[in-house]
């Protein structure tokens, strides 16, 4: 037998080898008894399937659960009678523990109320596909409202302006929870939007819906920069009208001829005079009540005296 033989098969006869090691160590690996830990956890209660906003909470909806105890949720519930009847102020998923941040205090009841914060007001006001931004004015979405009304400064003219801004809209039409619309981005066509405001700006709200005609615009979520304008007239949207046409009698004849618009006055350039000193070059300005002087030249010499 040469070598090249005997190589083959040494080669060969190690790989057997090894093979064979794996195979014994993997089966003796399996046999190993798997150790289970237990984890200290808690019962929480968590929502047994996905619970709508405003929905009346009843022990139907929810249920307990094991959950880790090191990690407990704040505000989290032990017991389903905790949370029974009370309103829930977002949407909650399956399996998502409840939280006091999550449902309404107990009495309140269920559907808006209970997400009006203290100190705050639901207003609706009437809306078309127009004025809610052609339905993407969704519950959750921040708008501005623009108002439309008779110029107080000038009779028979109009102006509109922002009168308030960065409001959370509540609802869109008669309901508030539209779960397909918000997560798509879809329109809700509806007829009212009611929006969550100060008691100052519910009342700018309820004027503005009365006296003119009220536009919804739809706003980054983060922006928060308050909204200042000084709203818009007609001469300034327009620009500044031409003057009337003139009569004039040509070979005869009447005719209308328009006048060219004057420019507006050029603001004037401030007077200045040259200065050098030593060998810098500076400019100064000069007021009109008071004479012109010469320029100022300082030879280099007399600047080292």
């Amino acid at each position: 037998m040469n070598r090249k033989n005997r190589t083959l098969i040494v080669i060969a006869i190690a790989v057997l080898l090894g093979a064979a090691a794996a195979v014994a160590v993997y089966r003796a690996v399996q046999r190993i008894p798997v150790r289970q830990v237990e984890v200290a956890s808690v019962y929480t209660v968590v929502a047994a399937r996905t619970i709508p906003v405003g929905t009346m909470i009843t022990k139907d909806h929810v249920r307990l659960a094991a959950w880790p105890a090191r990690n407990q949720m704040t505000g989290a519930f032990s017991k389903i009678e905790d949370v029974v009847n009370r309103g829930a102020l977002t949407t909650i998923s399956e399996n998502e523990p409840l939280t006091d941040a999550k449902i309404a205090q107990p009495g309140v009841g269920a559907g808006l109320p209970p997400r009006i914060p203290p100190g705050m007001r639901a207003v609706s006001v009437k809306v078309n596909e127009v004025v809610g931004v052609a339905g993407f004015v969704l519950p959750g979405t921040r708008v501005d409202m623009l108002v439309t009304v008779e110029d107080p400064g000038t009779r028979g003219a109009q102006i509109t302006r922002a009168v308030v801004n960065n409001l959370e809209v509540l609802t869109a039409g008669t309901r508030y929870d539209n779960e397909a619309a918000q997560a798509e981005g879809k329109a809700i066509q509806s007829s009212v939007v009611t929006l969550l405001a100060t008691p100052q700006d519910a009342e700018k709200i309820a004027l503005a819906a009365t006296e003119g005609r009220v536009m919804l615009t739809l706003r980054n979520p983060l922006d928060t920069l308050p909204t200042e304008t000084n709203g818009v007239r007609l001469a300034g949207l327009l620009g500044t009208p031409a003057p009337p046409p003139v009569e004039k009698t040509v070979s005869g004849l009447k005719v209308r001829v328009a006048q060219k618009p004057v420019a507006p006055p050029q603001p004037t350039k401030p007077s200045t005079v040259e200065v050098f000193r030593a060998a810098k070059r500076s400019e100064e300005l000069v007021k009109t009540s008071e004479p012109v002087k010469a320029p100022e030249i300082i030879k280099p010499s007399e600047s080292i005296k």
